[in-house]
């Protein structure tokens, strides 16, 4: 009798969880007007990582293919709407040519390294988790990218050491903040000056759980690079378990000369952003970020054209 609590509050997580997933799929832009195909997708999903013995590749942008497993919140993702984050993702894919250098800055299993590498871009691919990493990995070998991706098993902060990450979070694994416990991994850090090099990037992305601040207090000279084009960064208030908020990633990239930003994946505009957002696009020089989206090629996803 004492378990029977127990099993009823798992049961009504995993209801919670799966109405929190229809519901987001259901409102995602990309699924407007084939909410249904999206919702087979889903069942589909459900069904086949219950009996698949492990990774199983889904098709994501164009020819590409991404190894997913239960409990990839982001990987599959992309198979149910298209595009996980669709205006960042959008954009990195409508922006980067070839020639372009990506720095992808918390890589997980490899979603905006794929669009990079299609795009023709060079990909500096950064995941400090190393069961991460290896995901990361099987999808870089399974599209065939590994000339033009650099795979790096690190973390980025502001300068030179070891940290701890969690690893049992799947795409919120994090730095572990002060006094937080959990299982963790040990983890080597560089920052982003010493990584790039001489090579400095055209766009880079930093999704860190929070620790952005200090991954772009490495990167001061990149920063200022006129080179350096566009900045995505994670701007969900996550930064509080170390004490630094959104308007902190702000100040730092406005002051490097970049301007905050969003971006519309269906009709390719450009415009300053006025709302809070899970990410946020900054960008040196609008008028030629929008010549570029504009004349991209169209990326053929699993929900539509864009």
């Amino acid at each position: 009798m004492a378990q029977r609590p127990i099993l009823w509050s798992s049961n009504l997580g995993a209801f919670r969880s799966l109405i929190s997933l229809l519901k987001f799929v259901l409102a995602h832009p990309l699924n407007a007007g084939g909410r249904w195909r999206a919702l087979l997708r889903v069942l589909r999903w459900q069904t086949v990582s219950r009996i698949a013995p492990g990774a199983v590749a889904l098709p994501f942008v164009d020819d590409t293919f991404l190894w997913c497993e239960r409990g990839m919140t982001g990987a599959t993702g992309n198979y149910y709407c298209g595009l996980h984050e669709p205006e960042e993702m959008a954009f990195v894919a409508h922006f980067l040519r070839a020639g372009d250098v990506f720095l992808d800055v918390g890589a997980n299993v490899g979603s905006y390294t794929l669009l990079a590498s299609s795009s023709g871009a060079n990909v500096v691919a950064v995941e400090p988790v190393p069961s991460t990493f290896n995901h990361l990995q099987m999808n870089v070998l399974l599209n065939r990218f590994q000339s033009n991706v650099r795979l790096m098993n690190i973390g980025l902060a502001d300068r030179v050491g070891e940290l701890r990450f969690t690893n049992s979070l799947d795409t919120m694994n994090h730095v572990l903040a002060d006094g937080e416990l959990g299982p963790y991994v040990s983890v080597p850090v560089e920052t982003v000056d010493n990584v790039v090099g001489f090579s400095p990037p055209t766009l880079i992305k930093i999704d860190v759980e929070g620790y952005e601040t200090a991954v772009l207090a490495g990167a001061t000279a990149t920063l200022r690079n006129p080179h350096l084009q566009v900045v995505i960064c994670e701007t969900n208030g996550s930064g509080s378990r170390f004490g630094k908020s959104d308007q902190d990633i702000s100040d730092v990239l406005v002051s490097c000369g970049l301007f905050a930003c969003s971006y519309d994946p269906i009709s390719r505009v450009i415009a300053p952003k006025t709302t809070s957002g899970l990410n946020t696009i900054f960008i040196r020089d609008v008028a030629a970020a929008s010549l570029r989206t504009k004349e991209s090629r169209q990326l053929r996803l699993v929900t539509r054209l864009l």
